[in-house]
């Protein structure tokens, strides 16, 4: 082990021209610790296992070979990990992807709500990655994507999703690059770094994707930021229909076009003290998170996963967006104001309940 750290060393060293140092270095290393010969009761970890065992003698050219890698901390920081999903499939939970092309009219506002001019609107782009989210070949990779690696879908094709089957036009130099506004559960699971690849080597197209959440993402198409967006709360997605920020692709029956689903997942730590896994629904699971005041992580940022964590409280608690609809509940209840990864870790060391999506929990 003395000679691999030296050799180690060595490498620094010649860089740093420090050669004389590292020579008596290795001397007075030597003379301490007689690194020629190994303790009888040195030990070592063996390459099958990675555990210790005793070893009569070591020689320096034994150990000048690079040790096998031993993943016995990865396994350890594994095993640490407390946060698992003690509720899902609840049909409360429900979590439905759409995505919407951008209104080239659209009345648009800057971060201040004052108006913007002078927007420019890839409807082209934006018309061809509608059309092939929907078709046949994008359904089918969505549906297949985490199967391999999860042992289940991370996402499932709506039934009655429209499917698109026309010609899909490539980009032109004027049009090739377009802007995707979506939501972090999308992109945090891997799902769009799964699909888009096949879109942009097939049509041409380049897409720069901006990952928030939902009310984030759709206040970016408002001030003319995107040119279609891939969100999951529905009463969000509406108001952005009617304030006129939306318009119908060509073919389709109307600006919001769902697509592809999961469910959301209540997730806390395995000793699960509110008993929240035994509920009967997940309603009665928020209840008794309330009743017993345990912790609880809330996104707090007005994405679809915060919308929907709004909609599970007992309205008698009168908990909405608003500070201070949750002033007296902050012992317990802590709106965080963060993205999903971020919330996740903040639920793990607090030992606290979380609600997010199932894709990006296991992802994650």
């Amino acid at each position: 082990l003395v000679i691999f750290y030296l050799k180690n060393m060595e490498d620094k060293l010649m860089k740093m021209k420090r050669i004389p140092i590292l020579l008596t270095l290795t001397l007075a290393l030597a003379l301490s610790t007689g690194c020629g010969k190994a303790d009888d009761t040195q030990t070592k970890p063996t390459a099958e296992t990675g555990t210790a065992t005793n070893a009569d003698s070591s020689s320096a050219a034994d150990t000048e070979e690079e040790p096998a890698a031993d993943t016995s901390d990865d396994k350890a920081k594994e095993e640490k990990i407390d946060t698992v999903i003690l509720k899902e499939a609840d049909d409360n939970m429900l979590n439905t992807y759409t995505v919407i092309a951008v209104n080239s009219e659209a009345p648009f506002v800057d971060a201040d709500n004052n108006p913007v001019s002078d927007v420019s609107v890839n409807t082209q782009g934006a018309d061809a990655l509608t059309e092939w989210f929907l078709s046949q070949e994008a359904l089918d990779i969505a549906d297949e994507y985490g199967v391999a690696d999860y042992g289940e879908h991370l996402f499932y094709v709506k039934e009655d999703a429209p499917v698109y089957s026309g010609e899909i036009a490539p980009a032109t130099e004027d049009n090739k690059v377009l802007r995707l506004s979506t939501t972090t559960s999308v992109n945090a699971s891997g799902l769009l770094s799964h699909m888009l690849p096949t879109f942009e080597e097939k049509y041409g197209y380049t897409v720069e994707v901006q990952s928030a959440g939902t009310g984030q993402a759709i206040a970016a198409a408002k001030n003319g930021n995107a040119d279609l967006i891939l969100v999951h709360a529905k009463v969000q997605e509406e108001a952005f229909v009617e304030e006129g920020f939306a318009r119908t692709v060509e073919g389709f029956q109307s600006e919001r076009n769902s697509f592809l689903y999961n469910y959301f997942v209540l997730c806390g730590p395995s000793s699960d003290p509110a008993g929240a896994a035994s509920c009967e629904s997940v309603l009665d699971a928020f209840a008794a998170i309330a009743d017993g005041k345990y912790t609880f992580i809330s996104r707090g940022d007005g994405s679809g996963t915060h919308t929907k964590e709004l909609s599970l409280w007992p309205e008698n608690l009168g908990i909405t967006a608003e500070p201070e609809s949750f002033a007296d509940y902050t012992e317990w209840y802590i709106s965080a104001n963060a993205g999903m990864g971020a919330c996740l870790v903040m639920a793990e060391e607090k030992e606290a309940y979380i609600l997010n999506d199932k894709a990006t929990f296991l992802t994650f």
